[in-house]
Order: C-alpha cells, then sequence, then structure tokens
C-alpha cells in the first residue's frame, strides 16, 4: 500500500485502573503536587516582567521549587515539564483566541490529573482477555482494563504505537488515557446523500430528511429521587454548620454519592451521543449544522440593579437544558466521525433558519405557532410541518446555496479582537 493511500490518525483510549490503596494515595499525591506546581508557575507568571517570561526561566523556576519544597519531589520530572508545556501552550491558545486566560486550579473544582508524556516508559502488557498491566512512575506495575486491542508487543512501530498516557481521577476512581498513533488507510469519498441537522432541547437531533433522534431522562425515576434526597440532605446538613466548621465525613460521603449519580448520567448522554453521532456519520456523505455561538445563548438574564432582567428563573431552566443537551460536544462527534469515514461537516450561519418557510423561501411573521408546529403564514404557500424538520431543511438549504462557513468545524468560542491584548500579557 502506498504511502499516499494512508492517514495518521491520533486518538485516545480510556480505560480503568485497579490500584491499590497505597497506589491511589500515591497516584493522588501526584495530582495534588501536579496541581500546586501549575498555581506556582501561574503566581510566577504574574510576577516576573514580560521580557524575562520565557521557557527556559519557567524551567528554572520549577527545578528550583522542586528543590525547596519537598512534597513536589514525588511528581516525577517528566510530568513536571508537562505541566510547564501545558501551561504556555494555555497561554498560547488564550492569545489566538481559542480560549479563556489560564487561572489558578482549586483544589475541590479541579479535575485530578497526572501526565505520563513518554510512551515507552509504560511498558504495557497483556496478562490475558481482560486485563493488562501498565507501569506507572514511581507508583509502579498496576493492572488496567483491557476493552481494546493497543498497539503493543509486536503489534508496535513507527507509525504504530503509544505515545503517551494521562492518568484521570473521576467519580468511579483512577483511570488511564492512552494517546495511541496509527497509520491508517485513507477513508475513500463518502457516498451518502447530504444532510442538514437541527438541534434543540425538546427534540435533540431532527434531520432534514424528517429522521428524529430522541432520548428519555438519563436517570429513573427512582434515581432521580435519590438523587433529590441526597441534594436536601446536604444543604440541610451544609446549612447547620456552624461558620468554619471542616466538613464532616458524613456530608462528604454524601456528596460523593451526588456525584456518583450525575457521573451516570453523564455516561449514559455520553453513550447515546456516540450511538446518534456514529448512525449519522455513516449514513450521510455531508452533515451540515448551523454555526452557534453557544456561549452566548447560556449567558444569564439577572441583569443589573439598576436594569434587572426578566424571566430569569426561565432562562436559568432554558440555559440549564441547552448545557445538558451538549450540542458542541454533539459537533465535535460528528466533525471526526465523518472525516474518519470519508465525510464532512459544513457549519452555515444559524440567524433565520427557524423562521424562514423551507417550502417557499419566505420568511412571515408567526408562522412558528409553536415549538413543534410550523404554519407558513404567507398567502401563496399555507405549508405546514414539524418545525424542527423545517429548520433542518432551512440548514440543507443554505449549504446548497453555497453559504458554507469556513473554516466548517470547530467548538465555538468567543474570539477577542486582534488590537485588544490581555492584561497578563503586557
Amino acid at each position: 500500500m502506498s504511502q499516499e493511500t494512508l492517514v495518521k490518525r491520533q486518538f485516545g483510549h480510556r480505560a480503568r485502573l485497579a490500584l491499590s490503596p497505597a497506589g491511589v494515595v500515591k497516584t493522588d499525591d501526584q495530582a495534588h503536587a501536579a496541581r500546586t506546581l501549575w498555581n506556582l508557575l501561574h503566581a510566577w507568571w504574574q510576577m516576573m516582567p514580560k521580557q524575562e517570561r520565557t521557557l527556559a526561566n519557567a524551567d528554572a523556576a520549577i527545578r528550583q521549587a522542586r528543590e525547596d519544597i519537598g512534597f513536589l519531589a514525588v511528581l516525577p520530572a517528566q510530568a513536571a515539564q508537562a505541566v510547564l508545556k501545558t501551561y504556555f501552550r494555555a497561554w498560547k491558545n488564550c492569545w489566538d483566541g481559542r480560549a479563556a486566560a489560564p487561572n489558578f486550579k482549586g483544589r475541590f473544582r479541579t479535575v485530578m490529573s497526572v501526565d505520563i508524556p513518554q510512551g515507552r516508559d509504560l511498558n504495557i502488557v497483556r496478562v490475558h482477555r481482560r486485563w493488562g498491566q501498565v507501569n506507572i512512575p514511581k507508583v509502579g506495575r498496576v493492572r488496567f482494563r483491557w476493552t481494546k486491542d493497543l498497539p503493543v508487543g509486536k503489534r508496535a512501530g513507527a507509525d504504530n504505537r503509544i505515545t503517551g498516557a494521562r492518568l484521570i481521577k473521576d467519580v468511579l476512581g483512577w483511570h488511564i488515557a492512552f494517546r495511541v498513533q496509527s497509520l491508517e488507510p485513507r477513508p475513500d469519498p463518502h457516498q451518502g446523500p447530504d444532510v442538514g441537522i437541527d438541534v434543540g432541547v425538546t427534540v435533540p437531533i431532527a434531520l432534514s430528511d424528517g429522521e428524529t433522534y430522541e432520548h428519555g431522562e438519563w436517570l429513573t425515576e427512582k434515581e432521580q429521587a435519590r438523587l433529590l434526597h441526597l441534594e436536601q440532605s446536604a444543604a440541610r446538613r451544609k446549612r447547620h454548620r456552624k461558620p468554619g466548621e471542616r466538613t464532616s465525613r458524613r456530608l462528604h460521603r454524601t456528596y460523593d454519592q451526588i456525584a456518583g449519580l450525575r457521573a451516570k448520567a453523564k455516561r449514559r448522554a455520553l453513550d447515546w451521543q456516540h450511538q446518534t453521532t456514529t448512525a449519522i456519520a455513516r449514513t450521510y456523505g455531508t452533515v451540515v449544522v448551523e454555526a452557534l455561538t453557544i456561549t452566548n445563548m447560556v449567558k444569564s438574564a439577572k441583569g443589573t440593579v439598576e436594569e434587572p432582567g426578566k424571566n430569569v428563573a426561565r432562562k436559568s431552566g432554558l440555559n440549564r437544558s441547552i448545557s445538558q443537551e451538549a450540542w458542541g460536544r454533539t459537533v465535535t462527534m460528528l466533525t471526526y466521525k465523518s472525516a474518519q469515514l470519508g465525510g464532512s461537516l459544513v457549519k452555515v450561519p444559524a440567524p433565520g433558519t427557524s423562521r424562514r418557510c423551507s417550502a417557499c423561501g419566505v420568511t412571515t411573521p408567526g408562522s412558528r405557532e409553536s415549538q413543534a408546529v410550523f404554519v407558513c403564514k404567507n398567502p401563496d404557500c399555507g405549508w405546514s410541518g414539524n418545525a424542527d424538520h423545517n429548520a433542518a431543511r432551512n440548514v440543507l438549504h443554505l449549504y446548497r446555496m453555497g453559504l458554507a462557513l469556513i473554516p466548517a468545524a470547530g467548538r465555538a468560542v468567543v474570539r477577542r479582537a486582534k488590537r485588544v491584548k490581555p492584561a497578563a500579557a503586557r
């Protein structure tokens, strides 16, 4: 097979670790050391003059901190270098307008993680069908769930290998996310039809050909009742706690149970999104979506003291529903899955797609009678149908009229004007 027919692909694979109690303590210590190192690096950045904020000076500061602060020594040297590179990359993303400025990481609101930059340090071995073993620096050999074949041993090579990993802790415990690089055949162009997609809250995904993808509640009635009981119990205990009093173990245990139920709901939502986006990417050659600025759509409506907002509670509920549907994550999944199967994803301007009649092309006030019903008020048309289906047809129409946006894929972010520089960089 020629080199032109091959394409290099990088993806991640996450597996659950089976750490011993002592291993959990060591890994927790490494994660806290990595978070502390990030905060020290951020404080150093703010104190130093602009001309002295160089990678070499930051590296020297990190080495000195590891010598002066004893508990930072539990973090491997390569993991400390990874913190440094990630911090500088965060500032670059900020200056390019792709993300907000980096900030201090709190103890309880930060995802605990440790990076293992070098894949050769892992020494992965498959024990049997369900389990493998991996070497974690300063922790030792640890078993992990083998759910996908990895390029290790004779299967590994220059083009198919594991380049590194990252340890991540969530409600279920510690996981390891392998970074895999592979060389795969370039997919043939997808011969499927074009489709427009309209995303919503009541109907999560509506296609221009009339197909819809819906889901129910992520938690059962019993689980929802359990979650409500735990949240009320936590709020009651927190309300009766004296100022300055430490959180009790019972309250911490309640918080853990709440986090467990919310994590279960998120896993079910992710599973539904993966199955839905895979089915769409396999069926259609070109997927057309709206270029939504989701960060602006979920802004609060409370206003200011001088000019208070209206329908604040209703807008808060809408913002919560939009965030739960995770439209941006759906678009991200469709982007890479379509590319892997030879298709493409295109974005078109969003304004007017829900008010325009897809049959006659006229926008008439009052045509959208309700969330689900669209009746064209144009006397020469009178078309009626599902409102989400009508919006999806308008999305596809914009693409066929040549109104696609470039670049087509990516996460919607608020970009800073070119002439404005971040205050922290001055």
